[in-house]
């Protein structure tokens, strides 16, 4: 794949994440409408003299400025609480440099090669072969290793995976997939309320009241999955291309692109990481970090991977 430029990867991941911030409030709007709408059909009970459409906007008027102001609280937490979210679901901890020194230095090297600020480096006390980067600016962003990668790998091929992560932070990849790793948690966790929620209305049902109550569950839940499946695109539409130019970016980085090549083909024979507990932190990593089993829906379950296939990217490393 053509490195397009350092550059132009910025301006169109900064273009990307202000569209994503854009568009996450359109859809929250747009269902927080569609879900009055037919909250006022089903309890209209049919009487001829509603103007549903008007009785709905007014109901959308007096309930979206709550709504949109719990779900922009949220996202400013967890937007800023990303690092403590990000170590908690994968389990990391910080890289002691007096006995990493071999880590530390490569990733200094490279650092000042570009003339980057040096990030953070954590671990996973893994055998698996993983890496991923993270952060939002200067102060937080991380390369993270699993301790496999760093004794299984050679000095050049550790060098290549780093060159990676930091081609991510270059690149300020990092800061758009959180972007979008918070927009779908949001819509995850209203799902997964919902689902709750449908489930002890369903079990505590005994009057007209709660079986009304039982419809704005449902519809709840409906509109709930809708969205996540919605944000679910949205995020997969930005995630894939992002591996190859990052990829291209360590082979420019660290002119062997062979190294990256040699080392992506160890990481797919053991990626997987136990300790992750999210899978919306799995795009993160350089290959996806859980396994992936093969069956008749494998070929339309890639379709919506968050990551390129291992061999694709080898392939191309090697024509550079």
């Amino acid at each position: 794949m053509k490195y397009i430029g350092l550059h132009e990867q910025q301006r169109r991941n900064n273009f990307r994440s202000i569209l994503l911030l854009f568009l996450f409030p359109c859809l929250v709007v747009g269902l927080l409408f569609l879900f009055c709408y037919l909250l006022v059909i089903f309890s209209s009970d049919g009487q001829a003299n509603i103007n549903i459409t008007q009785t709905a906007v007014d109901i959308f008027v007096e309930i979206a400025p709550y709504a949109l102001i719990a779900v922009f609280i949220w996202f400013i937490i967890a937007y800023f609480a990303n690092t403590s979210i990000i170590n908690s679901a994968t389990g990391s901890k910080p890289l002691e440099r007096k006995e990493n020194k071999r880590v530390y230095n490569l990733v200094e090297n490279l650092c000042m090669s570009q003339g980057m600020k040096m990030p953070k480096v954590n671990v996973i006390e893994e055998d698996s072969l993983n890496a991923y980067a993270s952060g939002i600016n200067d102060r937080t962003y991380t390369v993270t290793l699993t301790r496999g990668i760093i004794d299984k790998l050679d000095d050049q091929e550790l060098e290549g995976v780093i060159a990676h992560e930091l081609s991510h932070i270059r690149n300020r990849d990092v800061r758009l997939l959180i972007v979008s790793i918070v927009f779908v948690g949001i819509f995850s966790m209203i799902a997964e309320i919902a689902m709750r929620s449908a489930i002890y209305s369903g079990n505590s049902r005994k009057s007209n009241d709660n079986k009304g109550n039982a419809v704005i569950i449902i519809l709840i839940v409906l509109l709930a999955i809708i969205g996540y499946i919605f944000s679910l695109l949205m995020r997969f539409a930005i995630s894939r291309k992002r591996e190859y130019l990052a990829d291209a970016g360590a082979a420019q980085m660290t002119k062997n692109p062979m190294a990256l090549a040699s080392a992506l083909s160890k990481i797919s024979a053991d990626p997987e990481v136990e300790a992750l507990n999210r899978d919306d932190i799995a795009q993160l990593f350089i290959d996806h970090p859980k396994k992936k089993e093969k069956n008749v829906f494998s070929g339309l379950v890639g379709l919506f991977a968050t990551h390129p296939p291992i061999e694709k990217r080898i392939k191309i490393l090697e024509q550079f």
